[in-house]
């Protein structure tokens, strides 16, 4: 049986994502061998799954990209406005290139990481808040 397609129009999938990368940035580092840059990629992954739901359900095409400042401008663009703290989320962008790979960077921190997943939280929620229909709970 061919495996469950999941349809990329549709906003729910990057919802769902989007929660997937984010329930692992919350677990932490459940072992030492985890590193900080890591659970970072999943709240930076997490953030821009979550923006680009929010483009697919405005109808809002998007370039395959890491930058997060350059997605929060694109729905900026289709009308709706981004509050001053999400402004903050770009700051993620670093963790899906400069963190990902081995190189020179300065050590990523728990710090870093909870505040990674703060601002990854706000994204999802400020999201979800703009795609799902009026009367409807969270899902």
């Amino acid at each position: 049986m061919p495996p469950e397609y999941r349809d990329p129009t549709k906003p729910q999938e990057w919802l769902r994502r989007a929660r997937s990368n984010l329930a692992r940035a919350r677990a932490g580092r459940q072992q030492p061998e985890v590193l900080y840059e890591d659970l970072c990629f999943d709240a930076q992954q997490t953030a821009q799954k979550a923006i680009k739901a929010l483009l697919v359900h405005r109808g809002v095409p998007f370039p395959r990209t890491h930058a997060m400042a350059d997605l929060l401008t694109l729905v900026a663009e289709s009308g709706i406005g981004v509050p001053e703290k999400l402004r903050d989320a770009g700051v993620l962008t670093d963790y899906a290139v400069e963190a990902r790979y081995p190189g020179v960077y300065e050590d990523v921190t728990e710090e870093d990481h909870a505040e990674a997943v703060r601002l990854a939280e706000q994204v999802v929620a400020w999201a979800e808040s703009l795609i799902r229909p009026k009367g409807e709970g969270a899902g």
